[in-house]
């Protein structure tokens, strides 16, 4: 019997032996597959990182120096249609529109883009506080009036008297072939007030073509263009005055620096701010009261004096081969 119960508790302890080995081997694959589990999860977090295969020792300076976002990310736009630049690409476009500009003066994309990529911000800030500083300017800023042919009324203007301000303008329109809606929206000017000061000055340029009796042929541009750098200060302005005048015959350039070049600097230096005008409300003013008021002398008609010219190289050719 002895024996019978000893064989008996051996049989028992096998039984436990068995469930123990069991319980550690069950437990040990829990905890063998819970550790690969966690460590399969970490891996696929650093496949999905691009982690896994390449370590960047610039990866933490990276993240802080771009915050995480591409180094060439566009920032938002602060009008509709705006382009931000950054200062490279800035720089890049004046350099082809600068060159564009002075080879192809009638290719009106060149003189856009660098008008734009000249106009840089303290230039544009001193002109607002210019119009800050003028009630017209103020009420101009508040209102942003934009210039076209719907909002001008071209038809009531022409029926406007002789010499009134937008009798006038229509005229020299008409006679020129131009409209104002061929003024582009400014584009990579950054922040939204300073861009409505730029626009307004370029939707501007045929009023100071109006009132000046300028043509839009090249001496024309250019005397404007003096014209307005003395008066308003906007750099491409002065570039036109320096670099285009190479490009003209000999003639031309004694033309410009005799009478026009005189009368532009003289002019624009001494007379009111142009850029403070609401031309809008003053179309029905007499245009010689105006000029009077704003300090402004017209100079001497060009087109009439580029007829005297070649009439003269004419006669004297005539003269030559009579001889």
């Amino acid at each position: 019997m002895l024996k019978s119960t000893v064989n008996n508790t051996r049989i028992k302890c096998g039984h436990i032996d068995q469930r123990r080995n069991y319980l550690f081997t069950t437990l040990a694959g829990t905890v063998l597959g819970s550790f690969l589990w966690s460590k399969n999860n970490v891996l696929a977090s650093k496949m999905e990182n691009g982690e896994l295969h390449y370590h960047d020792p610039n990866l933490k300076f990276n993240k802080k120096l771009f915050n995480g976002k591409p180094p060439f990310e566009r920032r938002t736009p602060d009008y509709p249609g705006h382009v931000p630049l950054y200062n490279f690409e800035k720089v890049l476009m004046f350099l082809g529109s600068s060159m564009g500009a002075f080879f192809h003066p009638e290719e009106n994309k060149y003189i856009v883009a660098l008008g734009e990529s000249t106009a840089i911000t303290p230039i544009l800030q001193n002109l607002r506080h210019k119009m800050l500083s003028d009630p017209v300017g103020r009420t101009i800023l508040r209102e942003k009036p934009r210039m076209t042919s719907d909002s001008l009324n071209l038809t009531y203007l022409r029926s406007l008297p002789d010499n009134t301000i937008g009798k006038n303008y229509v005229n020299w329109l008409d006679k020129e072939h131009v409209s104002p809606d061929t003024r582009v929206a400014v584009r990579y000017i950054d922040n939204e007030e300073l861009a409505y000061i730029y626009q307004r000055y370029r939707e501007c340029h045929d009023f100071y073509h109006a009132i000046t009796g300028l043509p839009i042929i090249i001496e024309g541009e250019i005397a404007v263009k003096v014209f307005e750098f003395a008066n308003i200060g906007i750099p491409m302005s002065g570039l036109g005055a320096l670099f285009a005048p190479l490009r003209l015959k000999s003639s031309q350039r004694q033309r410009l620096r005799e009478i026009y070049y005189p009368w532009a600097i003289k002019n624009g230096l001494f007379s009111k701010p142009l850029i403070n005008v609401y031309w809008e409300k003053i179309l029905e003013k007499d245009v010689d009261e105006f000029r009077q008021e704003m300090g402004i002398q017209q100079p001497p008609d060009l087109r009439n004096m580029r007829k005297e010219y070649f009439a003269k190289k004419k006669l004297e050719k005539q003269l030559q081969g009579g001889k």
